[in-house]
Parts: C-alpha cells; sequence; structure tokens
C-alpha cells in the first residue's frame, strides 16, 4: 500500500508534465564480452547528431510476500554512473514511468505457459511540454513452467515505431542466449548517427551459432509517418466512424479509446493523432493508461486515452457500451457535408487488405485537402502594419470568409482550438529576414528529428496553402446570414462536465470500443 501510494505521489505531480531532465551520458566502457563487437560499415547523413536512443531496460514482474507482482528494471544500458543526487532522483522518476507503462494492468498477474508478444508505444511529456516516445515489446521470456512476461522497452525523442519493431526483434535474439549478449549490439547501435529520412545505416552484427551478419535500418523518407500504422484504425473502424473521431478531436473533445490489447491502442491513437497533420494535438495524449493513474479520465481539459477494457469498470459511469463508438450526438454535424464526402470517396479507393505503404500515401491525400479548403485564406487574413513589424491575424474576417455556410461554422469553432491558436502564433512570430529564414531551416531540421517543443506543421502548410494559393471569396453582404457560436452543450449520456473556459470548445467524454 505504501508503495502504491508513493508511486502514485510521484505520478501526480508528474502527469501533465514530465519533469525529467535529459542529459548526455559519459562513453560506457568498452564491452568485455569475447564476441567482436558490433561495428559500423557506413555512416551515412546524421539527423540533427541525435542518438538512437536513450534507455533500453529490461522490465520483470517480481513477485512480493504478499503475492503481488511489483514491476522492476532487471537491465539498464547504459548505465549512468557518475549522476549527483537530482539526476538520480529525475532518472529513478523515469523508470517508475517506464515500469507503469509497460505494465499498465497493475500487481494482479498469474503465471503463464504461453504468451502472444506485442509491441506498442507510449508517451512522456516534459514539463516544457516536449515528449520521449517509449516503445516497448513484451513476451513470455525463455524458461520452464508457468512464469509472468517481461518487457523490454526503448526510450527516444525520435518517433519511428517501424525502426525500433525491427531492434526489438535483434534484442530479443539475443536475450535468448544470454542478457550479456545485448550489451555489444546496442553499445554499437547507440554509436551510431541516426540517419535522416530517406536514409539507411548497415550495422554488422555477431552472435553466436549465426556468425556474423549485416542489420539493415532505414528511415522512411515521410518523417511524419514514422510513428503510425493506419491498417489498425480502419480495422477497428468503419471509414463513417474514422471521421466521427477525426471531427471530435479537431474540435479538442475528450476522447477515451477502449480495447483488449495494448498494440491497438497505441496504434489507433497515434493514428488519429497524424490524421489531424499538419496540425499537432496539443494537451494530453496517453495511449496506455496505468491502472494507478486511471482517474486522470476526470481531468477537465480535452485528452485522447487509452484504457484496456479489463479497466473499463474503473471508468465513470458510462451505461452499456455495446456500440463500437458511443456518440454525444452532434458528430455528424461537426464537418461540413461537402468535405466530409470528398475523404471518404478518397478512402473508398484504398484495395481490400491494403499495405501500411498504400495507406500511408492514401491517408493523407485523403485528409490533408481537408485543412486546405478549410483554413487555406489564412495568409489573406495576416495584416502586417509596417516592414519590420509583426503580422498579426483578423480573427473575425478570416472566419466570415468562406463561402459556404458549414465550412464557416466549422471555422468558427476549430479557431477557438488551441492547435489553430499556436499555429497562427507561429505564423505571427515568423520573422521575414533572411536571418529569420535560416533559423526557419534550422527549425525544419530540427523537426525533422523530431526535436523538443518544434513544430514542423507551420513550414509544411504554409508552403501547402502557398502553393494553391486558394482565395475565398468573401460575402457580398457581411450582415446578413451572421451567425454565433452554438454555446448551448448538450448533456452526453456517459458524463457530462462544464467549465466557464471558452477555449476549448467541446468538453464532454466519448467513448470509443475497439473490436
Amino acid at each position: 500500500m505504501l508503495l502504491c501510494r508513493t508511486i502514485y505521489n510521484i505520478w501526480t505531480a508528474t502527469l501533465f508534465a514530465f519533469s525529467a531532465v535529459v542529459r548526455k551520458d559519459p562513453e560506457p566502457p568498452s564491452p568485455t564480452d569475447s564476441h567482436p563487437p558490433d561495428s559500423m560499415l557506413k555512416e551515412p547523413r546524421c539527423s540533427g547528431g541525435q542518438f538512437f536512443f536513450e534507455y533500453l531496460v529490461v522490465v520483470s514482474l517480481k513477485k512480493s510476500k504478499d503475492g503481488a507482482y511489483e514491476p522492476q528494471i532487471i537491465y539498464q544500458f547504459p548505465k549512468r554512473d557518475g549522476m549527483v543526487r537530482f539526476q538520480k532522483e529525475e532518472q529513478e522518476k523515469t523508470f517508475k514511468a517506464i515500469t507503469l507503462f509497460c505494465f499498465p494492468e497493475g500487481i494482479n498477474w498469474t503465471p503463464l505457459t504461453e504468451y502472444r508478444s506485442e509491441t506498442f508505444s507510449f508517451v512522456l511529456t516534459e514539463i516544457d511540454g516536449s515528449r520521449r516516445n517509449g516503445y516497448c515489446r513484451r513476451l513470455l521470456p525463455q524458461g520452464k513452467g508457468a512464469r509472468p512476461p517481461e518487457a523490454y522497452c526503448i526510450i527516444s525523442t525520435l518517433a519511428c515505431f517501424g525502426l525500433f519493431s525491427k531492434i526489438f526483434d535483434e534484442v530479443e535474439k539475443r536475450r535468448q542466449i544470454s542478457m550479456a549478449m545485448i550489451y555489444p549490439f546496442m553499445q554499437s547501435l547507440r554509436e551510431a548517427p541516426f540517419p535522416a529520412p530517406g536514409d539507411t545505416v548497415r550495422i554488422k552484427s555477431f552472435i553466436p551459432d549465426s556468425g556474423t551478419g549485416i542489420i539493415t535500418l532505414t528511415r522512411p523518407l515521410d518523417s511524419w509517418l514514422e510513428h503510425v500504422d493506419f491498417r489498425t484504425l480502419f480495422r477497428c473502424l468503419t471509414d463513417e466512424e474514422v471521421l466521427l473521431v477525426f471531427g471530435a478531436t479537431v474540435l479538442e473533445r475528450r476522447i477515451i479509446f477502449i480495447a483488449d490489447e495494448l498494440s491497438t491502442l497505441s496504434q489507433v491513437i497515434h493514428a488519429v493523432t497524424v490524421l489531424l497533420y499538419p496540425f499537432t494535438w496539443q494537451h494530453t495524449l496517453i495511449s496506455i493508461v496505468p491502472e494507478i493513474l486511471i482517474d486522470v479520465v476526470m481531468a477537465p481539459t480535452p485528452y485522447l486515452l487509452g484504457v484496456q477494457k479489463q479497466l473499463q469498470d474503473m471508468l465513470v459511469d458510462q451505461g452499456d457500451v455495446r456500440h463500437s463508438v458511443n456518440r454525444i450526438g452532434d458528430e455528424e454535424e461537426i464537418l461540413p457535408h461537402k468535405l466530409k464526402e470528398e475523404i471518404l470517396q478518397a478512402l473508398r479507393t484504398r484495395s481490400e487488405t491494403p499495405t501500411i505503404e498504400e495507406l500511408n500515401k492514401l491517408v493523407p491525400e485523403a485528409f490533408l485537402p481537408f485543412f486546405v479548403k478549410t483554413v487555406g485564406h489564412y495568409a489573406q487574413h495576416m495584416v502586417q502594419s509596417g516592414r519590420d513589424q509583426p503580422a498579426v491575424f483578423n480573427r473575425l474576417k478570416f472566419c466570415k470568409a468562406p463561402e459556404s455556410k458549414s465550412t464557416r461554422h466549422f471555422v468558427k469553432k476549430f479557431v477557438q482550438t488551441q492547435m489553430f491558436d499556436l499555429f497562427i502564433q507561429d505564423v505571427e512570430q515568423r520573422p521575414t529576414s533572411q536571418e529569420g529564414k535560416k533559423t526557419r531551416a534550422q527549425q525544419n531540421q530540427s523537426c525533422a528529428t523530431g526535436g523538443s517543443g518544434c513544430r514542423p506543421f507551420v513550414p509544411l502548410l504554409y508552403r501547402i496553402l502557398s502553393e494553391k494559393n486558394r482565395r475565398i471569396p468573401r460575402k457580398e453582404e457581411e450582415g446578413k446570414g451572421k451567425e454565433t457560436l452554438n454555446t448551448k452543450i448538450p448533456v452526453c449520456e456517459l458524463c457530462t462536465y462544464e467549465t466557464e473556459d471558452a477555449f476549448w470548445t467541446v468538453d464532454r467524454i466519448i467513448f470509443l470500443k475497439l473490436i
């Protein structure tokens, strides 16, 4: 009980602002293994000089005297020696977080003889808003008889799910031989420069009885799609339901996803956030909510949460969740009808069993034009009083500009979201001098590597909209058809929460049960 309370106190303080300090470690000692160390064959173009990862840990479930299972870290790479007190405290908080997310179900476990391994991911958000990605693979360790699973977890600032899944394959091979075999591979990987989008790094790898082989790690050319697999999203939900979720996410509602498998939760939530591209979800995002943090569902601010089905009873009273999507009631009217039909028509062109590559091409082509057609006229309403003066956004004229009544209605709601507000802030603050252009180029490079605090959607959307050069005519009679935002909050059968802060346009909970 004391342990749970201690963990809870740590996490209530770091739930919305994870304050771990990331520091470069000293060079680890040379491996003492008698096998040849892995080495680099090629040094490609490095992306931002970043490491592939910060930590690799192995988390195992240890049975306590009272019969409960507690996750503990049994292996860590790299080891960090010579840390001062506050660095040790921050590392301890990070490791507490890792163990909770690797085994979010809690302390009640039963030893198993069979267990299907699964790979999933989570996000750690720091106090400055920057995010680190956690990649986890859970499986049953080698052995005889019933035993609890263990988890491998990699922490990295880089969002590239496919790459780290391949790295887990190599770690798993070595773990089956000996824990000591993990070190040479991870040491070589850590020394390797992370490839820029489209580049490949090759690592020479040695495994007893298998000899020396070459491991090839290629980073996708479209870096913003590295962390997503749309197949799970479209397997769990129909195209129409995906659009309902998209509309609710665009308006920054509180959404809870429910599923049996951790991999389903993480893949679906990350796919939903990518649908917002080139905008970025700015609020709480916990792809897998640990049992001890389940009270986060009561937060009044927008969030995207993933909850395992076995923890469903711990949520707020939600009645009988019988459908895949439990709706509030206004989702059908969020998106302009014509634009919604255009998205659906584009999605229907995919094959019956689409590949990752096909969906990664088709889905952005279906959703990106939506933002171009709804907010593509923003540049026409940036008012600059002088050559060296920052531009100011005329929000009122921007909202009145679209010809379509349904588009105007959507825009009036969308401009109140934090994702749009931050987008406009970045546009207003963008310098116009040559020095400013250099700064943006440097920012783009940082964004390509997942640098903290960057918003890669700003230069991209600016380029897209500039190329389109769309001009949406204003209404000739601005006095006619003047609309006001409907501030009435419909009652949700699941939960109702009202707030005086109008910054978030919607603040009810939507439950999605993923089949």
